[in-house]
């Protein structure tokens, strides 16, 4: 008699996997270990995934590399969330006959919760959230985004949802990134600013890009100097776009006024980092597209696509 098939269900931080699809088309036929938690080490991942016939995993949160994929002699299949991830070596994976598949989504949550960012960031809520918590009261003065310069730096599927939304606001959307054209950014409702000018203009500055070499630390340093002593940096696309040192720095010389953070170089962030505790950043754990929607999307289409590997195979 074959040994069963075994699904892992990885970086389940919530435990809500199995609760946000119907798997019965997937555990009549196999075994479905869910993991809550991460496991950065690559040694100590190949032993955790050893077992396992097919892999699910959520998002970038844990890579696979071919230093990894070759270690797993037993993995036929890779059900990633979401229709791209880059954290997974394709080549690696095609050289050893496993199959990658991918899902539907929903850019909505990360718009979202961009502006959210935003608006935590702008009025401080999370000092003056805390100061009432503990007896206090009022502690900082809010500033007003009606007049302001948003500047949106990619424009894309997120970035011109977002660009839509500031002009609600009564903001002056701009933008730039290396492609864009000036007809492009009008089809977004922006004005389209030369590089020097979009990063010395801009009262927010929002990330919309997607990682790549080109996009690498593309806000370093030289662009954080150019930016107004006032302006809020926001971030909801990927952690190294933007130079995590140089942001830190900007933001305890004060070359910059505040961040809103949601991805980092490292992920989970480590606990002593000051990325965690300092005072102008509003930090949240990767929850863009953490929500009930895009949730019951992913895991709808990875049962799907496990369930007719599983067919296949027999």
């Amino acid at each position: 008699m074959s040994p069963p098939i075994r699904v892992a269900v990885l970086d389940d931080y919530q435990d809500v996997a199995l609760r946000s699809a119907d798997w019965s088309p997937v555990t009549s036929r196999a075994e479905v270990t869910t993991f809550t938690d991460h496991v950065a080490d690559a040694d100590d991942l190949v032993a955790r995934l050893e077992p396992f016939d097919a892999v699910l995993v959520m998002r970038e949160r844990t890579p696979l590399p071919r230093s990894v994929i070759e270690r797993l002699p037993r993995l036929r299949l890779i059900a990633s969330t979401g229709n791209v991830n880059a954290s997974i070596d394709m080549a690696a994976a095609e050289e050893r006959g496993i199959r990658v598949t991918g899902t539907g989504g929903s850019v909505a949550s990360t718009v979202e919760l961009t502006w959210a960012l935003i608006l935590a960031t702008a009025r401080n809520l999370v000092a003056e959230r805390q100061s009432v918590a503990a007896g206090g009261w009022q502690v900082g003065v809010g500033r007003e985004l009606d007049r302001r310069v948003l500047g949106v730096l990619g424009v894309g599927r997120i970035g011109s949802r977002v660009a839509r939304i500031g002009a609600a606001f009564g903001m002056d959307v701009a933008a730039w990134s290396p492609n864009l054209t000036p007809e492009a950014a009008a089809e977004a409702g922006a004005r389209y600013l030369p590089r020097d000018e979009f990063f010395a203009t801009a009262d927010v500055l929002t990330v919309h890009l997607k990682l790549g070499e080109r996009s690498r630390g593309l806000v370093g340093a030289a662009e954080l100097a150019a930016m107004k002593p006032t302006a809020l940096l926001i971030n909801t696309s990927r952690g190294p776009i933007v130079d995590e040192a140089a942001l830190i720095d900007a933001l305890r010389t004060g070359a910059i006024a505040g961040a809103g953070l949601d991805v980092f170089d490292v992920e989970p962030l480590p606990p002593s980092h000051p990325l965690r505790t300092l005072p102008t950043v509003t930090a949240t754990p990767h929850i863009g597209y953490v929500a009930d929607r895009p949730y019951r999307i992913f895991f709808r289409d990875a049962v799907a696509a496990i369930a007719r590997w599983l067919d296949e195979i027999g």
